[in-house]
């Protein structure tokens, strides 16, 4: 899947050599709060080289980088999810509260219902910046699991 729609104007990319850069910039499009919630891409894309579960991709809307998306596929000493985790999700500040985010969820849960997975896990953190009304906003609930240090709420949306 190396470009994917996810509506008339939003796709998923690959990180290439020369996109990778305007990825990593993204992340300064965040507020401190929201930054101390989600890794940076450049961090996130380096970690995706080194895992063999990472699957990542950048979010465009039209021929704008606008977010960052890695999935991790299969439990291994990183994350014990034996299923589909969302690992890093991001959508650049200008991007956000437009419907970019939600849109990118509904597409990734319908690919993924297409090839049998009936739900995605995620955490998320507590606190200032925390993207935990969104979550909810499109459908995760909690499960009651807490990671690091109880500051992560584990989440789950079914289908």
């Amino acid at each position: 899947m190396s470009e994917s729609p996810v509506s008339a104007d939003i796709r998923l990319r690959p990180v290439t050599a020369e996109t990778a850069w305007d990825i990593f910039e993204l992340s300064k499009t965040l507020s401190t709060e929201q930054r101390n919630m989600v890794a940076d891409n450049a961090e996130s894309v380096a970690e995706a080289h080194f895992s063999e579960r990472a699957w990542f991709r950048a979010i465009y809307v039209g021929d704008e980088p606008a977010g960052f998306l890695m999935l991790h596929v299969g439990a291994d000493e990183e994350i014990d999810c034996d299923g589909v985790y969302l690992w890093r999700f991001m959508i650049a500040g200008p991007y956000q509260g437009r419907g970019v985010g939600r849109r990118v969820l509904e597409s990734l849960a319908g690919y993924l219902r297409g090839r049998g997975v009936r739900e995605l896990h995620t955490s998320y953190g507590i606190g200032p910046g925390s993207p935990e009304s969104f979550y909810k906003a499109v459908g995760f609930v909690p499960t009651g699991e807490f990671y690091g240090d109880d500051h992560e709420v584990g989440a789950v949306l079914r289908w």
